[in-house]
C-alpha cells in the first residue's frame, strides 16, 4: 500500500459551540456529551483507530480543554484505580488513547465554518490524504461489520480519489445536507457531478445527502485557500470540493451502516437508547425498564 492511498491522518473539527444544547453545553465541550458512558468524541476517534489511522488530529477552539484532557493520561486517577485495586476499570481508562495512537491538538482561532477549520490542519496534515470525522454524526456499522470510516478507507486504498459518506435524506430534509447528484462507478461508489451546500427541497439535484465522513486528497487544501466565502458568510468544505471536482474524481460513498444526528436533541436521544440497549452492562435491564413504561 502506497503513501498515497493509506491514510493515516484523520481530522476532528471540534471548535464549534454547540448552542443546540445550551444549557449544557455553556461550560463543556459538545463532543464531550456522553451517550451511555463515552463522549461523542472517543466514538469518533475510536471510529478512525479501527480504520487503522493513528495520528488525531483535533481542530479545536478555547473552551475545548476538556477534549485535550480527556485523551491525556490521567496519573492521580489511574494511581487511585492501581492502589484501589480496580484494574478492569485501570484498563478501561488507559484504553482511551493506546500506546500507539497520537493525539495533535491545533487552534481555530475564529469561527470561520468546516472548509476553514480543515484548513488549520494542513500543518499537521502535509501533504498526504486523511480522513475528516465530524464527532456529531455517531455511526455504527451494520451488524458488527466494520465501521464507516474503516469501509472508507478501504475504497480510497482502490480509488486513490477523494470520497464522500452519503445517504439518502428525505426531500424536507435536504437544506440540512451537502447534496450529491452522479453516476454510479461499481459497488457502493456514485461520482461525482455536482455537489449543492444545503439546498431548499425545490432545488435538490437528488436526495443523496453528504454525512460526516470524508476522505480527501491533499489537493483540497489549496482549493480551500483560494475560495471566497459561502454559505452564511463561511468557508464551506462543500465549496471547496466542488472546485476541486474541476481538476481530479471525487466520489460518493453509500456506506453501510447507521447514523445518529447527535448535533440535534432528537438524534442523540436516539442515539442513547438504541446504544443503551445494545450495552453488554445495562442492555438488559434498560429493555425491561423500557417495557415497563407507559408511553
Amino acid at each position: 500500500m502506497s503513501n498515497q492511498t493509506r491514510v493515516r491522518k484523520a481530522v476532528f473539527p471540534v471548535a464549534g459551540l454547540g448552542t443546540r444544547f445550551l444549557p449544557a453545553t455553556k461550560a463543556s465541550p459538545k463532543e464531550m456529551l456522553p451517550v451511555v458512558d463515552k463522549p461523542l468524541i472517543q466514538y469518533a476517534v475510536e471510529e478512525a483507530y479501527e480504520a487503522g489511522i493513528r495520528d488525531m488530529v483535533f481542530v479545536t477552539g478555547r473552551s475545548k480543554r476538556a477534549i485535550e484532557d480527556h485523551f491525556d493520561t490521567a496519573y492521580e486517577l489511574e494511581n487511585e484505580l492501581k492502589q484501589a485495586g480496580k484494574q478492569a476499570m485501570l484498563e478501561l481508562v488507559r484504553s482511551i488513547s493506546p500506546a500507539d495512537m497520537n493525539c495533535l491538538f491545533v487552534r481555530q482561532p475564529r469561527s470561520l465554518g468546516l472548509g476553514h477549520a480543515v484548513l488549520c490542519a494542513e500543518p499537521l496534515v502535509g501533504n498526504e490524504p486523511f480522513a475528516v470525522i465530524l464527532a456529531d454524526d455517531l455511526m455504527v456499522g451494520e451488524n458488527d461489520g466494520p465501521g464507516v470510516m474503516a469501509q472508507m478507507t478501504a475504497a480510497f486504498q482502490k480509488q486513490g480519489r477523494s470520497l464522500l459518506a452519503v445517504q439518502e435524506v428525505p426531500l424536507e430534509q435536504t437544506r440540512r445536507y451537502g447534496i450529491v447528484k452522479g453516476e454510479p462507478a461499481g459497488g457502493a461508489l456514485m461520482r461525482i457531478d455536482e455537489i449543492v451546500e444545503k439546498p431548499a427541497p425545490e432545488k435538490a439535484p437528488s436526495r443523496m445527502g453528504v454525512a460526516g465522513r470524508y476522505v480527501l486528497t491533499p489537493a483540497i487544501f489549496d482549493e480551500i485557500r483560494n475560495q471566497p466565502k459561502g454559505v452564511g458568510g463561511e468557508i464551506q468544505l462543500t465549496d471547496a470540493i466542488e472546485r476541486l471536482m474541476t481538476h481530479e474524481a471525487v466520489y460518493a460513498f453509500q456506506y453501510q451502516g447507521k447514523r445518529y444526528d447527535c448535533g440535534s436533541k432528537e438524534g442523540f436521544l436516539q442515539a442513547t437508547v438504541e446504544l443503551a440497549l445494545q450495552h453488554p452492562e445495562v442492555g438488559g435491564s434498560f429493555r425491561d425498564y423500557l417495557k415497563n413504561l407507559s408511553i
